[in-house]
């Protein structure tokens, strides 16, 4: 690494969220054989069935978990930084189970998934910290899915909005790092129901959208239509 790099790592939270597992010179051993990254827009970070070589720590950046099923793709959860990219692949013979592409332009550092993956079984509390983290992005892809099952268009564009909103730009006026057929990709329906969706929810003083910016004017309401479906 540049002293550039080493300058970064110093104030990188990756540190901070494997410290609680891990010794001071176990943590050492693993931070300092990162290796820094960047991806523009649109780069795939991880290929859907490669042989996963690496952890991402991703330090800035918005990304998209892909599914990629005969010719579709399908947007099964959006993470942004700070957080691991390929925790999946642990637990599938290192083989990358999602497609994860940039949605902005991104900053992080490859881990070695064989040195992660000894530390974790010499380490028995290192080992839980990272399992949870992994139970989590599985959570809110789990959660999404549900949403495409049992609700219907309004239901699931609700979410994607409120998901948007707290999780990924912590704002209730925001503006979009996606397109609208991604949105449609993520909500599980079609690209002409996000747009009248969106219309219909504007048409009511619900949010605000304008080109890529939208911002939500009616929380309880936009909760309410999440609820019922």
């Amino acid at each position: 690494m540049t002293s550039t790099d080493n300058k970064q790592c110093g104030n990188c939270k990756l540190k901070e969220l494997l410290c609680r597992g891990l010794s001071a010179e176990d943590l050492s051993s693993l931070v300092s054989q990162a290796k820094l990254r960047r991806y523009k827009k649109g780069d795939v970070i991880l290929q859907q069935g490669v042989k996963c070589t690496d952890l991402i720590y991703l330090s800035k950046g918005i990304v998209k978990f892909i599914l990629e099923d005969n010719c579709r793709e399908f947007i099964v959860t959006i993470d942004k930084a700070q957080t691991l990219i390929g925790l999946a692949n642990i637990l599938n013979e290192d083989i990358n189970y999602f497609t994860v592409r940039a949605a902005t332009e991104c900053t992080g550092c490859a881990i070695n998934l064989s040195r992660f993956k000894l530390l974790m079984l010499n380490n028995r509390n290192f080992m839980f910290e990272i399992m949870s983290l992994s139970t989590q992005m599985f959570r809110g892809a789990i959660n999404n899915f549900i949403s495409i099952a049992r609700k219907q268009s309004n239901g699931r564009v609700a979410d994607v909005l409120l998901y948007l909103s707290e999780k990924i730009y912590e704002s209730p006026e925001f503006s979009l790092s996606f397109s609208r057929q991604e949105l449609a990709d993520f909500a599980g329906c079609s690209k002409e129901q996000i747009i009248h969706t969106l219309r219909n929810f504007a048409s009511d003083n619900i949010i605000s959208a304008s080109g890529k910016k939208i911002e939500i004017l009616d929380i309880e309401r936009l909760k309410k239509i999440s609820r019922i479906g």
